[in-house]
């Protein structure tokens, strides 16, 4: 349940369809406030000071009224009675006279906020007063759609559940771009910054009066891109939806916003906005990314071929210390070729470790248990590590498992656990503690791993390079415990 439901649930007695109305209310409600160049206050009835605030937005395309947060107050005596009056009556009621606001004279009306015929909510919208200045015909158009909106909230047919809410990427507001529908699709109004969308998608005619459907035709089958099959319904008003036309100078994002009386169409506002340049962007990462992991994807095909040829050589040489010398390469190899095809299968530069730990510790296991059977167990989880932290801990997870099996268990059944937890140190630097535990010989007598093979001095020195600490020692009752504690650097998410 999100913050604002659950004040909702808490205050009022609302069913939980009519607190989800409200909430597409307010998902939707910058476009009201930002034609009506108004702040816009969302007020409950219930307890003793009879009106309540849970929700204010202020206007992107002119000054604000309070420039204090409101929510959370209650209603004066005097406003009191615009908002029982809207509520009553379910009707859009205006202030007598205008409120002086914090430096300047406002208008205030009760917009009732109706979900099938019960007002649930009022809304108040504050509008600082022109004075003399002539008002301009885009501040006329804007207030205009603006009053068609708020009784449109009276009557309960705004906002629609299948509109898109919220701001997501790339999405149109008043400010980029407006265009005024009839009932026919013609065009009666465009403000400047749609007529500029308009124009740098290729259509250089006049606008008004216009058939927006054939106008945005025109331009799709000149530029031979793809259309969105939302597209005919966006550019008619008819749904209340979004889409995108591209061409080969631009693409702008479009949406509409059926505009109704009594639940019959009258016309539609559309809103526009160039997103050439996001799209451009987003392209490029696509490429970046897809770039990344072809490095990665080549990266992990030259290091298995690498594997293959000290395989191949391992097979021809007499010296049997320098076969398992080759052997061992062809093991490090492989755990950071398997790293790599990891990173192949991203979008990122991080790796979900727990499927390289599985599948390195799997690995080894599986050739122990040509000989002799080994049992293992993973606890906990690595969850995300930067590709270079994912490296080195592969590498020292693998040797350390490596040496439990041909050390600890040599010529012998027995069972490896390794477990893992992430905590924060005091100095806000994540840490990552590692255990493995095999119930093997132990220890041989005097071991230091200063003065042991190349596999526990590779793992000191990684040990080392993520400024962490390894110990060495027996368990109980047989067998040996490692265990490290490595720094991880920040994943970016």
């Amino acid at each position: 349940m999100t913050p604002l439901a659950e004040h909702l649930s808490s205050l009022t007695t609302l069913e939980a369809a009519e607190i989800e109305w409200i909430q597409l209310v307010v998902g939707d409600w910058q476009l009201i406030a930002d034609l009506s160049f108004s702040d816009l206050v969302l007020w409950v009835p219930g307890g003793p000071e009879g009106w309540r605030t849970i929700a204010h937005v202020r206007p992107n395309t002119g000054p604000m009224v309070f420039h204090d947060d409101v929510v959370g107050s209650v209603s004066s005596r005097s406003r009191r009675g615009l908002l029982d009056e809207a509520y009553r009556t379910r009707r859009v009621v205006r202030g007598r006279v205008p409120q002086a606001g914090e430096d300047m004279a406002v208008r205030e009306e009760a917009i009732p906020v109706v979900r099938k015929g019960r007002a649930i909510a009022v809304m108040t919208r504050h509008t600082p007063t022109v004075g003399r200045r002539t008002p301009s015909r885009l501040e006329l158009t804007y207030g205009q759609l603006a009053d068609r909106l708020a009784q449109m909230v009276a009557r309960g047919e705004f906002p629609s559940a299948s509109a898109p809410t919220g701001m997501r990427r790339g999405a149109p507001r008043v400010g980029d771009g407006v265009v005024v529908l009839d009932v026919d699709a013609q065009v009666s109004y465009a403000s400047p910054n749609a007529i500029s969308a308009l124009h740098r998608l290729g259509y250089h005619g006049d606008l008004i009066g216009g058939s927006l459907p054939r106008i945005v035709t025109d331009l799709v089958l000149d530029g031979g891109h793809t259309v969105d099959e939302s597209l005919a319904l966006v550019v008619t008003g008819r749904a209340p939806w979004r889409s995108e036309v591209a061409t080969r100078s631009a693409s702008v994002s479009i949406r509409a916003i059926p505009l109704t009386e009594a639940g019959e169409r009258t016309g539609a506002l559309l809103l526009l906005r160039d997103v050439s340049e996001l799209r451009r962007r987003e392209q490029e990462l696509l490429t970046r990314e897809a770039t990344i992991r072809e490095i990665h994807h080549r990266v992990k095909n030259n290091l298995q071929t690498v594997a293959a040829l000290l395989r191949l050589q391992a097979r021809r040489v007499p010296d049997r210390t320098a076969q398992n010398a080759l052997t061992e390469a062809v093991r490090r190899v492989g755990t950071i070729a398997l790293v790599h095809e990891t990173l192949s299968q991203g979008f990122d530069e991080t790796v979900n470790f727990d499927e390289v730990a599985v599948r390195g510790l799997r690995a080894v296991v599986e050739v122990a248990t040509r000989e002799h059977r080994v049992d293992h167990s993973l606890t906990g989880s690595f969850g995300r590590l930067r590709a270079e932290d994912a490296t080195a801990l592969a590498m020292i997870i693998s040797e350390l498992v490596q040496n439990a099996v041909e050390h600890g268990l040599a010529d012998r059944d027995g069972r490896i656990d390794v477990t893992v937890s992430r905590s924060w140190a005091a100095d806000d630097v994540e840490e990552l503690r590692v255990t493995i535990t095999d119930d093997g010989i132990g220890l041989p007598p005097g071991f230091r791993p200063v003065r042991a093979g190349l596999g526990t001095r590779i793992v000191t020195s990684l040990i080392q390079d993520l400024e962490g600490r390894i110990r060495w020692e027996n368990a109980t009752p047989h067998g040996t415990r490692v265990e490290f504690i490595a720094k991880l650097r920040p994943v970016v998410r």
